[in-house]
């Protein structure tokens, strides 16, 4: 770290596959300084700068994280929002879908509706941690202890959150699952603002590549996933599902937890598919539905990837 606040996060496959992060100043203001991991057979991030910061790397050897896993505290949400049809932030819940079992051996058309009823999102567009952030400018309060509310007053340097780290819960997947994934790189942007450390992801030029040029049956597999959660998902507890409507990937209810990894404490954001409805259903977030669509596992193995 140095004396602007500035820190980087990186990773790497074994010294021979190092990579260094691009020129902080080829990305947007948001982003200070970068970390990058890059795996076997992709392409590198630019150069880095002539006088780089000294910094320390993440090391990728899956041996050295075999041991047991730090507290990590039961998370607790203290907030939501939602994005509708234009990606438009909301304070609220109007985004949230209730899960509706589906009948003895559903016959769902994964298909229907891709060619007329699909409204894809733009995901050229990159929103970093905008979202999470119209969210905290909203809710500071539910965020700031009496305690911590004092001393932000006397003091406008001091921490104003009262966490140590900001993010997307798709992130912080990323960063633990490194020494076990081998076929995507990531690149991180860390900002120090008060205290708190936002980390924030930036696209690879590999990953660029592959969006720009995936095939149609990619965009297809991805719509069924969507289709999926049509058929089993209804806008509100007693309603039913509308297979005929609209799918549009732009809509999101998320989900704003806060947890604590060792000494750390986490303030973190995700996407949430759907929620158990009725007087019995646990309190968020336990109540959530994680939904996923597979071929049909045959082995071992296959269930084992699927998990």
């Amino acid at each position: 770290m140095d004396q602007h606040g500035r820190q980087a996060l990186s990773g790497h496959q074994d010294p021979q596959r190092r990579q260094q992060s691009g020129d902080p100043s080829s990305v947007d203001a948001e982003h200070e300084r970068l970390g990058s991991r890059t795996p076997p057979g992709r392409g590198a991030p630019p150069p880095a700068s002539p006088s780089p910061s000294p910094r320390r790397a993440l090391s990728t050897r899956w041996q050295l994280y075999e041991k047991d896993f730090p507290v990590y505290k039961q998370p607790v949400e203290v907030g939501v929002f939602s994005l509708d049809s234009e990606r438009r932030f909301f304070n609220d819940a109007r985004k949230l879908r209730y899960f509706v079992e589906p009948r003895p051996r559903p016959d769902f058309d994964l298909r229907d509706g891709y060619k007329d009823r699909f409204v894809r999102r733009d995901d050229g567009v990159k929103e970093k941690l905008d979202h999470i952030l119209r969210w905290i400018l909203a809710n500071k309060s539910k965020l700031l202890s009496s305690a911590a509310a004092a001393a932000a007053a006397a003091s406008p340097s001091s921490p104003m959150l009262g966490v140590d780290i900001v993010t997307w819960r798709g992130h912080l997947t990323k960063l633990l699952t490194t020494p076990y994934e081998r076929r995507e790189g990531w690149l991180l942007a860390a900002t120090l603002f008060r205290g708190t450390l936002y980390i924030s992801e930036v696209e690879t030029p590999a990953s660029r590549h592959d969006r720009e040029s995936r095939p149609a049956w990619h965009d297809q597999m991805m719509y069924w996933g969507y289709k999926f959660e049509q058929y089993l998902c209804a806008d509100d507890a007693a309603g039913a599902p509308d297979p005929g409507g609209v799918v549009n990937t732009n809509e999101a209810f998320c989900t704003v937890v806060q947890t604590k990894l060792a000494d750390h404490k986490l303030l973190f954001s995700g996407e949430v598919d759907c929620r158990i409805g009725g007087p019995k259903a646990p309190a968020a977030p336990a109540c959530y539905i994680e939904l996923k669509t597979s071929a049909e596992i045959c082995t071992a193995k296959q269930r084992s990837n699927f998990h």
